[in-house]
């Protein structure tokens, strides 16, 4: 971990769990994105994504040294990521981003990443 990364300057840990734990309550109640979650329980998939996001952020490793490289695109790649799934995860997101007591330049670069990644996901136009 950097001393220096976006990870510490946003309140570590806490804040990122907060950021997914929100996200995830929208999740729960979407009939699009929740048939993505082949899990009853969300809560493996919201570890996943904390993880992920504390360490693309530069926080601790424990994504990579658990699940090796990320690999977004191959583990979505089984999921129909439409346009609608597209703005309902970014919807479910902005949201969460918006819970959090962030500087106004945290959350422009935090959005920018999401609104980016929610982009790249995209596999199909099919509805």
């Amino acid at each position: 971990m950097r001393p220096d990364s976006f990870y510490d300057a946003v309140g570590g840990h806490a804040t990122f769990v907060a950021l997914v734990d929100e996200f995830y309550r929208g999740v729960a109640d979407d009939r699009v994105l929740r048939e993505m979650y082949p899990e009853e329980d969300l809560g493996p998939a919201a570890e996943r994504l904390t993880l992920f996001l504390e360490q693309y952020w530069g926080g601790p490793t424990t994504y990579s040294d658990q699940r090796g490289h990320p690999r977004l695109r191959m583990r979505h790649a089984g999921f129909k990521v439409n346009p609608d799934a597209r703005d309902r995860w970014l919807a479910h997101m902005r949201a969460a981003v918006d819970s959090l007591d962030l500087a106004p330049l945290h959350r422009a670069e935090l959005w920018d990443y999401l609104e980016r990644a929610a982009h790249s996901m995209l596999n199909t136009f099919e509805d």
